[in-house]
């Protein structure tokens, strides 16, 4: 697991490693079951709290993504990606939080002044990178992005 912080991203520092750890799942860079480095090895080979691991961990685990015991290393738990496409009911709540979260961002977006052609290419040009990343998965098929 590679994590790396950007002091200069105003997005808190648990969410920056939350958001690292659910892209290298997603491209198969962590499969389930890898173990993650305990709670103290991440504070300090990244320079930060406990507290702050600690909490990134936590948002992982409410996610389904990491399963935490105690007394355990945390580690990648099944996800949804590695379950058959036909096993997997996607939930009406699942698709409106979804929805609400797209909604966040393209307001964002666009009260910055993108406009919708400029937010589609932001959007292509995101999924041809994770695409190209996720080739190369060893975790098994994962799936198309397209």
């Amino acid at each position: 697991m590679l994590i790396s912080i950007n002091e200069q991203d105003p997005l808190p520092i648990y969410l920056q490693i939350v958001r690292q750890v659910k892209e290298q799942i997603l491209v198969g860079e962590l499969c389930a079951g890898d173990e993650l480095p305990s709670v103290r090895d991440l504070g300090d080979a990244l320079g930060i709290s406990l507290h702050t691991a600690r909490s990134a961990y936590q948002v992982l685990s409410d996610a389904g993504l990491v399963s935490i015991r105690l007394g355990k290393k945390a580690k990648i738990a099944a996800s949804p990606a590695s379950i058959p496409s036909g096993e997997m009911v996607f939930r009406d709540d699942a698709a409106t939080a979804m929805a609400d979260r797209f909604r966040d961002v393209i307001v964002d977006a666009l009260l910055l002044g993108l406009d919708p052609e400029a937010i589609h290419a932001l959007i292509d040009r995101e999924l041809e990178r994770l695409a190209a990343r996720r080739g190369d998965a060893e975790c098994g098929n994962l799936g198309s992005l397209r």
